[in-house]
């Protein structure tokens, strides 16, 4: 694909209208974006009713007390029973660690599960994602073609914090754009 740019770590953030509930007021970091798909993973939804020490005793893995009452966001509408741990790249798995964009990295291992609860040599910030957002090829830009998507700068708070609530609008006041603004209607000029 001529002129082909990637959005791999950087932010999307759905325009009002964006016809998908699954995707109302969701703010996703795109992962991976290769010509042939894009994946990447919201970070705004909390997964209903389990938190990290859950997902850990229900792997029999060690579920240290740390790990209590520590969320798990909902990643996407894909494949929900499949784990993602987002984090920093100061913790790598050299066998399947992903590194993308400026200082973030993606694991789908157990061991990454045990690094976030390693306070010592764990990841500096990390969150676990079940699920994950999936565009095939050309999808992706034909939505961003279609104004259904902004494109954001990524922000470690942004990405690494609780205020689940609060993210849409902070994402779109990173870029100048008041979300009371935005209408429901999309289309091009």
């Amino acid at each position: 694909m001529d002129g082909f740019q990637s959005l791999a770590g950087r932010l999307l953030v759905a325009m009002p209208g964006i016809g998908d509930p699954r995707f109302e007021h969701a703010v996703i970091l795109v992962c991976v974006h290769e010509p042939e798909h894009a994946m990447g993973l919201r970070l705004d939804a909390a997964a209903p009713s389990v938190d990290l020490k859950s997902v850990l005793a229900r792997l029999d893995m060690p579920a240290p007390d740390a790990a209590a009452g520590r969320p798990v966001r909902a990643g996407g509408p894909v494949d929900t029973e499949r784990g993602f741990v987002l984090h920093t790249d100061d913790w790598m798995s050299h066998d399947s660690s992903l590194a993308f964009g400026d200082g973030l990295a993606l694991t789908a291992t157990k061991d990454a599960l045990m690094a976030m609860t390693d306070v010592v040599s764990g990841p500096r910030r990390s969150a676990l994602h079940l699920g994950y957002a999936g565009w095939g090829e050309g999808q992706l830009e034909d939505e961003l073609g279609d104004n259904v998507w902004l494109t954001v700068d990524p922000d470690l708070d942004l990405i690494f914090d609780g205020d689940h609530d609060g993210k849409w609008s902070r994402a779109l006041t990173a870029i100048g754009v008041d979300a009371a603004w935005l209408s429901s209607q999309s289309g091009r000029a």
